[in-house]
C-alpha cells in the first residue's frame, strides 16, 4: 500500500520536480519506506512506498521491458502469482517480485482493458510513453482513493486531494454544494470532492488522458439485476459463501510482512479471524479499541473472541478527551467534514498497529452492506409493511422490536414520536431512494446551521434525491425493495465515508494497510444474486453469513445482534479537561463569520447549550451539528487558510528516473 502522484502537462516540456517532491511531501504518511519519481517528456509520475511485497526489489515507478510503460500503484493485486504465470508464458520478463510490475506487462497485452482479470484494491496511474497517454484506474469498490484536477491540456492525480494542493497553480475552495449533500447523505455524490474542481476516479471505472482531453469509463457496475437468480438450498449456497469467503481470506494473505487482523467481537471480524486462525497463521495477533464509555464498549465480546480463538490480542483504550485532541488530525486526512467523531479511535488504532510492527490488518469492513446488516434495511422493510395499511396503528409497533431501548411496548408516551419520525413520505415506495428518505431528511435538518449566505449558494440546486435517481442503472426499479436499499447505501455511503474516513485514510494515515476479504468482488457478486430473504430473513440481518459461521465461531457471537460502531461527540469537545483552544478558534463567532458557512449566531447558541448541560447533547442531530460544524471550520482553516505548500521534512534519498 501506498501513495501515488503525478503531473501530466501537454502544455510544456517536462513537469516540474519541485512540486512533485511537495507531492510526494504531503503523502509521505501513506508509505514511508521509499521515495521514487519519473520524469519524461509531459510526464511526472511520483510514489511514496509501504513496502509489503519484494521488500528488496519492489520500489516504483516500474516500467515494462522497453520503458516505453511506467507504472505508480497504491494498492494489492491479490491474484497476481496467477497472472504473473500466464504473462510469463505469453513472453513478458519480469524484473521484480512485486505485484505492481503486473500492471505494466498485462497493459502492454491488453490496454485499458486489463481490468477484468485483476482481482484486488487498487488506485494506479499508468504512463504510455509511445502513446502519450495517461490511464487512471481504481478498483470496483473504491476502497483505494484517486483525485484529479484537469484544466486546459494539464492534469494532476493524487492518492489524497492534499498532494494535487501542493501545485500552486490549483485553486483551492470549498465546494458548498457538496458541503450541503454531505450534510444530507454524510459523503459526496458521484465524482463530487469537498473541493471545487477536484474530482475523483469513480469506483469500478478508469480514464484516459490524452491531448485529445479526458474520458472516463465503467468496467464493473454493482448490480443486482439477478438477485434471487439461483434456488439452490440455503444450506448449500452458505457452504458456498464459506468457500468463497476461504479463499478470499487466503489470497489477503500474500505479504512479505506479517498480517494482522482487527478484531472488535462482531460477526464480520470475528468470521475473518476465524479463518484464519483455523486454516492458515495459528500464531495470530489481532488488535481491537475499547472505549471509557460504555454505551459504544465491546470489550466483553472482543475477550469473548480471543478466548475462544485464541489469538495474541492488543487492545487500546480510547478516551473522550483523546478523541478530541486528535480529531484535526482525523479531518486533516480525511480531508471532509465529518457528521461522527468515529474515525477518531480508528485512527488510534491503526497507530497501535503500526507501533506493534505490523503494516497490513484485515478487517470485516463490507459485511453489513452486501449481506444487509445495517437497521436502515429492517427499516426500509417494516416501512413498506406498514404502507400497505397506512392507517394501522398495530404495523408501526414492529418498530418496537427493532428498537426496543427506545420504544417500550408498555411506555406509550413515545408512539405518536415513532409514528410521526418514521411515518414521514411513507406511501412514496415507489421513490428511488425510499429507504433511505428518512435518513436524508432527518441530516437535511442541520442546513438549519447554515448562513444566509450558503442558504443563497445551494438555492438552486436540484434536491439530493433526484440528483441521485439520475445515476440509478437502468433497471433499478424492477430490482427487489432490498436490493435496492443496499445499492442506495453501497453506492454513496460505503466508497465515500466507510471505506474513505473509516477506512483507506484512518489506516495510511499511520501507514498500515487495510484488507477487506468481504469486498473481495468475487464475495459482493455471490451476495447480490442471493435471494432477498437469505440476506435480511424477516427481520434478521445477514442470515446466510450466520448460517456459514455456525461451526466456525461460538454461537454466541455467531448471533449476536449487531452493534453499530459509534464514539463519543460532544463530551470529547466540552467534557473534563478538554481542548479549550480547539472551541475558541474555529467555534468563536469571528471565525465562523469569517468562514462563511455557517450562522454565526445559531452556532453560538447551539455551543452555549452543550456548556450548560456539561458538556453533553442529547440530541442525535445536534450532535451531528456539532461535530459537522468542526470539521468544516478545520478544513476550511488547514486546507484554505494555512494550507502547508512544503512540507516540514524534506524528503531524502528519492530515487528520480529520467527519459
Amino acid at each position: 500500500m501506498c501513495g501515488i502522484a503525478g503531473i501530466i502537462d501537454f502544455t510544456s516540456n517536462q513537469p516540474d520536480e519541485a512540486v512533485l517532491r511537495q507531492m510526494l511531501g504531503l503523502i509521505r504518511h501513506r508509505g514511508p519506506d521509499a521515495f521514487g519519481i519519473y520524469l519524461g517528456g509531459n510526464a511526472g509520475l511520483a510514489h511514496a512506498r509501504l513496502s509489503i511485497i519484494d521488500l528488496s526489489g519492489g520500489d516504483q515507478p516500474i516500467h515494462n521491458e522497453d520503458q516505453t510503460v511506467w507504472v505508480v500503484y497504491n494498492g494489492e493485486i491479490f491474484n497476481y502469482p496467477e497472472l504473473r504465470e500466464g504473462l510469463e508464458a505469453s513472453g513478458h520478463k519480469f524484473y521484480t517480485r512485486t505485484d505492481t510490475e503486473i500492471l505494466a506487462h498485462l497493459y502492454e497485452d491488453r490496454g485499458p482493458n486489463l481490468f477484468k482479470d485483476v482481482n484486488g484494491q487498487f488506485a494506479f496511474a499508468i504512463w504510455d510513453r509511445t502513446r502519450k497517454r495517461l490511464v487512471l484506474g481504481r478498483d470496483r469498490l473504491g476502497i483505494r482513493p484517486l483525485f484529479y484536477y484537469h484544466a486546459a491540456g494539464r492534469l494532476l492525480f493524487g492518492s489524497e486531494v492534499k498532494s494535487i494542493f501542493a501545485d500552486p497553480r490549483v485553486p483551492r475552495a470549498i465546494d458548498p454544494k457538496v458541503i450541503s449533500d454531505i450534510f444530507t447523505c454524510w459523503a459526496p455524490l458521484g465524482e463530487d470532492t469537498t473541493f471545487k474542481d477536484v474530482h475523483q476516479i469513480k469506483p469500478g471505472h478508469y480514464a484516459v488522458f490524452s491531448t485529445e482531453g479526458m474520458k472516463t469509463y465503467p468496467y464493473w457496475q454493482l448490480s443486482f439485476s439477478e438477485s434471487g437468480s439461483t434456488n439452490r438450498p440455503i444450506d448449500e449456497q452458505a457452504e458456498e459463501l464459506k468457500e468463497l469467503l476461504h479463499d478470499a481470506t487466503r489470497i489477503r494473505l500474500r505479504a512479505d510482512v506479517p498480517v494482522g487482523a482487527y478484531l472488535s467481537g462482531g460477526l464480520d471480524s470475528t468470521y475473518i479471524t476465524s479463518v484464519v486462525k483455523k486454516s492458515f497463521n495459528n500464531k495470530l495477533r489481532t488488535f481491537s479499541v475499547a472505549f471509557t464509555d460504555g454505551r459504544f464498549d465491546e470489550t466483553l465480546f472482543q475477550q469473548k473472541a480471543v478466548q475462544a480463538l485464541e489469538t495474541d490480542h492488543s487492545s487500546i483504550l480510547c478516551t473522550e478527551k483523546q478523541i478530541g485532541e486528535i480529531f484535526p488530525q482525523v479531518v486533516w486526512h480525511s480531508e471532509a467534514p465529518l457528521l461522527r467523531t468515529a474515525p477518531a479511535p480508528l485512527y488510534r488504532l491503526s497507530k497501535l498497529v503500526r507501533e506493534n510492527n505490523f503494516k497490513v490488518v484485515l478487517t470485516g469492513e463490507g459485511s453489513d452492506e452486501i449481506f444487509a446488516g445495517y437497521d436502515i434495511f429492517k427499516e426500509d422493510k417494516v416501512r413498506r409493511f406498514w404502507a400497505r395499511q397506512p392507517d394501522s396503528k398495530i404495523r408501526p409497533m414492529l418498530f418496537q422490536k427493532l428498537y426496543p431501548d427506545i420504544f417500550s411496548a408498555t411506555d406509550t408516551r413515545n408512539r405518536p414520536f415513532l409514528e410521526n419520525f418514521f411515518g414521514k413520505d411513507l406511501t412514496q415506495v415507489d421513490s428511488p431512494g425510499y429507504s433511505h428518505l428518512i435518513r436524508w431528511e432527518n441530516t437535511a435538518h442541520l442546513h438549519s446551521f447554515f448562513s444566509k449566505e450558503m442558504q443563497e449558494t445551494i438555492a438552486g440546486q436540484q434536491p439530493f434525491a433526484d440528483r441521485f435517481a439520475a445515476t440509478l442503472p437502468a433497471d433499478f426499479n424492477a430490482w427487489d425493495p432490498l436490493s435496492r436499499a443496499q445499492y442506495t447505501e453501497m453506492s454513496i455511503f460505503l466508497s465515500n465515508y466507510l471505506l474513505s474516513s473509516q477506512g483507506d485514510r484512518m489506516a495510511m494515515a499511520n501507514a498500515v494497510e487495510g484488507r477487506y476479504p468481504f469486498l473481495d468482488y468475487r464475495v459482493v457478486e455471490f451476495a447480490c444474486k442471493l435471494h432477498p430473504h437469505h440476506r435480511l430473513h424477516v427481520l434478521k440481518e445477514k442470515y446466510i453469513l450466520r448460517r456459514s459461521a455456525a461451526d466456525l465461531i461460538p454461537p454466541e457471537l455467531a448471533q449476536r445482534p449487531k452493534q453499530p460502531y459509534r464514539a463519543p461527540i460532544s463530551r470529547c469537545f466540552f467534557g473534563r479537561d478538554c481542548d479549550e483552544d480547539l472551541v475558541a478558534d474555529h467555534f468563536s463567532e469571528d471565525s465562523v463569520r469569517r468562514n462563511g458557512y455557517f450562522d454565526p449566531a445559531k452556532v453560538t447558541r447551539l455551543i452555549q447549550k452543550c456548556r450548560k448541560q456539561n458538556g453533553s447533547l442529547s440530541s442525535e442531530r445536534e450532535n451531528m451539528a456539532l461535530v459537522g460544524i468542526l470539521s468544516t471550520q478545520l478544513l476550511h482553516y488547514m486546507f484554505i487558510d494555512e494550507f502547508p505548500f512544503y512540507p516540514q521534512d524534506e524528503l531524502k534519498d528519492v530515487k528520480v528516473y529520467r527519459q
